[in-house]
């Protein structure tokens, strides 16, 4: 019985095609695209104005060769904010459960921050390894630590992100199936663990947005780091 809560994150097929690459492909036949009118929709409009605040919001404290990394932060927004919720629904799969997708996303754009950094500055890059003003005593130990916790880096920001889903995933089904089970015989205490369940299903709405934005965020100071 306990095995059977996690069967929900298991990738599974159908006809042979993965229901994995189904959720990944599918946010982004989702979304509207622009047309050649002057004025939009008011889907469009809200969309592109998402985008824009964002975007804005998140590359502020960027220099210009920073701003390079604009679409592909939006996208990578958009997108994990999109499967996150989509994960929500009834009979569908989280992608974003699964720690070897988030660490296919963490682990190369942060490699990648990392080597702008040594490329464009090698002596700021790796002054972070050791902060000024450090005894000599000391120099050795903070050099591996600082290096130890460069290289946790990636795997903080894919676990991050697969614990917490993973958690909310898990809470809404033990609390949902205890429901069913409270109901024929207590149901004052099923409707109040319905009601712990509703307000528990809007956590988890916020928190598919917040990781998304915690994700992209943090990836966003790692690149302010070496730009």
């Amino acid at each position: 019985m306990a095995m059977s809560f996690f069967d929900q994150f298991a990738s599974s097929s159908y006809l042979g095609i993965p229901l994995i690459a189904i959720a990944i492909a599918l946010p982004w036949v989702m979304y509207p695209t622009s047309t050649s009118r002057w004025i939009n929709n008011r889907l469009i409009t809200i969309q592109g104005w998402f985008v824009n605040q964002f975007t804005s919001q998140l590359m502020m404290p960027l220099n210009m060769g920073g701003h390079k990394w604009a679409l592909l932060m939006a996208s990578l927004m958009v997108f994990l904010i999109t499967i996150n919720m989509l994960g929500l629904l009834p009979y569908t799969f989280t992608p974003t459960t699964q720690l070897s997708l988030n660490m296919g996303f963490a682990v190369p754009l942060w490699l990648a921050t990392v080597i702008i950094g040594m490329r464009n500055q090698p002596t700021v890059a790796l002054g972070h390894l050791l902060p000024e003003g450090t005894p000599i005593p000391l120099i050795p130990v903070l050099i591996i630590i600082e290096t130890i916790s460069l290289f946790i880096r990636p795997l903080a920001l894919g676990v991050r992100l697969t614990a917490n889903l993973t958690a909310g995933h898990l809470l809404i089904q033990l609390i949902a199936t205890a429901v069913f089970v409270l109901l024929p015989m207590m149901p004052t205490v099923a409707i109040l663990t319905a009601a712990v369940l509703f307000l528990l299903t809007l956590l988890e709405v916020a928190v598919a947005m917040i990781q998304a934005y915690v994700f992209v965020l943090l990836l966003s100071l790692y690149l302010q780091e070496n730009v």
